[in-house]
């Protein structure tokens, strides 16, 4: 079940709220209905007192504030889902710990502050795992709920996929976007490293921190990052950019079923006109995995310590076993792989330019959505891309045999975020 209100595009709906053909009061309404009927069972929101009332007061103020339909700013009254590691002022955060919120506090999230000056009203915090890493929260997918959502931006995802919005902010410092995005068959955007502010954002690695959007449509996606990305710069659409296609010890990292999957998409799109690229950008994958995992936990380790000094014991074993990992990188160390993202970005950027590529194309996921809700599948395909900061996007793309999703994961150039959501082959 879904809302009446689902099917319209973010344009479609804020176009209607702010000329007062759809009544506000009447899309919150409808939303909390839709929310109170099934989030009980897949988990995407924190719980939350006196949701309605607060919606329906907050509406009223923009009402109040916005009396002359002319004024109204171009998101009014849209319905946005945070993920609970940015701040929001007036509801805690917690980054999907155990901990107090009081460890947490601090000023709202940038970009939380930037959506409401844009009109949009936070409609609640969604779940994440533990610090935005590997401990699952209680978030099912609502593909299929013995199934895992991914992570962290667990509760994000499953929000846009169970109709409850039309997008949801969530975080990116491996895969924390693309795969819940991927896994419950919506729409999700990295856009590269600084291109949102992170402020406000509990920290991870800040070296590969990202913070990104999930959507319904990447009409929606594209409407969103105009008004959210920063330094947006309108550009023209190339009909038929020229795809690469990776190939190597990266691509095996994907299991039997998604890499025939792949094929048939990468093939699909030669037969409709697109010059497909085959090349690795990577060489030894296993290098840049480790060398990702060793700069996170440094990061990790730095950013937490006063807080594991005090709540140690409120740790996950896999938030502790990443602590203990950052320990042993000395500040040397960490220079030198701070330096490696460098390298690994220019890298790639010098074979797009020798190659004439102008998007990547690869798998969003290793799998489909893994069985089971205590673990969140592995970041592994979107993991260098990430390290290296560039822009990706996952689409749904087709369907295994058990009715999952796969995730088509395309890749931009280092700041060029706005061809990347603009090119139009990737419409469904």
């Amino acid at each position: 079940m879904e809302n009446k209100f689902s099917n319209l595009s973010i344009e479609q709906l804020c176009n209607g709220l702010r000329n007062s053909n759809i009544k506000l009061s009447d899309y919150i309404v409808a939303t909390m209905t839709h929310i109170d009927a099934s989030d009980s069972s897949i988990h995407a929101f924190l719980p939350e007192r006196n949701r309605k009332e607060r919606l329906l007061e907050e509406a009223a103020r923009l009402l109040e504030i916005y009396q002359d339909a002319c004024n109204r700013p171009p998101l009014f009254g849209l319905l946005v889902g945070v993920k609970d590691l940015l701040n929001v002022d007036g509801m805690p955060t917690r980054a999907g710990s155990k901990l107090p919120a009081e460890a947490f506090v601090g000023n709202e999230a940038e970009v939380v502050t930037k959506l409401k000056q844009l009109g949009a009203i936070v409609l609640g915090k969604t779940v994440s795992t533990e610090f935005a890493y590997f401990s699952p929260g209680e978030t099912s997918n609502p593909v299929n709920p013995l199934h895992t959502p991914g992570g962290s931006s667990s509760g994000s995802a499953a929000a846009v996929a169970a109709g409850y919005c039309h997008a949801a902010l969530g975080t990116q410092t491996i895969a924390s976007i693309i795969r819940p995005a991927s896994y419950c068959g919506v729409y999700g955007f990295k856009p590269s490293w600084g291109r949102i502010s992170t402020e406000g954002a509990f920290p991870f690695s800040q070296s590969a921190d990202h913070v990104g959007i999930i959507c319904r449509s990447m009409d929606d996606i594209s409407f969103l990052s105009k008004y959210l990305l920063d330094k947006w710069k309108a550009c023209d659409e190339q009909p038929k950019p020229r795809l690469g296609c990776v190939k190597g010890t990266y691509l095996m990292q994907a299991s039997e079923s998604v890499r025939e999957n792949y094929k048939r998409t990468v093939d699909n799109y030669r037969h409709k006109g697109h010059e497909v690229v085959e090349c690795d950008p990577f060489g030894d994958i296993e290098i840049i995995n480790a060398k990702h995992r060793k700069l996170i936990a440094a990061e990790f380790t730095i950013n937490h310590k006063a807080l594991f000094e005090k709540y140690s014991y409120l740790y996950s074993e896999h938030s502790k076993q990443l602590f203990s990992e950052g320990l042993k990188v000395s500040r040397a160390e960490l220079q030198e792989l701070k330096q490696a993202q460098i390298l690994l970005r220019d890298r790639i950027q010098v074979l797009m330019s020798d190659e004439g590529i102008n998007l990547w194309i690869t798998p969003s996921t290793t799998t489909t959505a893994p069985f089971g809700l205590n673990s969140t599948g592995s970041p592994l395909m979107s993991l260098p891309w990430t390290n290296a900061g560039m822009p990706s996007l996952t689409i749904p793309d087709s369907f295994d045999a058990g009715g999952l999703p796969f995730g088509l994961q395309i890749v931009g150039s280092y700041q060029q975020d706005e061809f990347c959501v603009s090119t139009r082959i990737f419409c469904h």
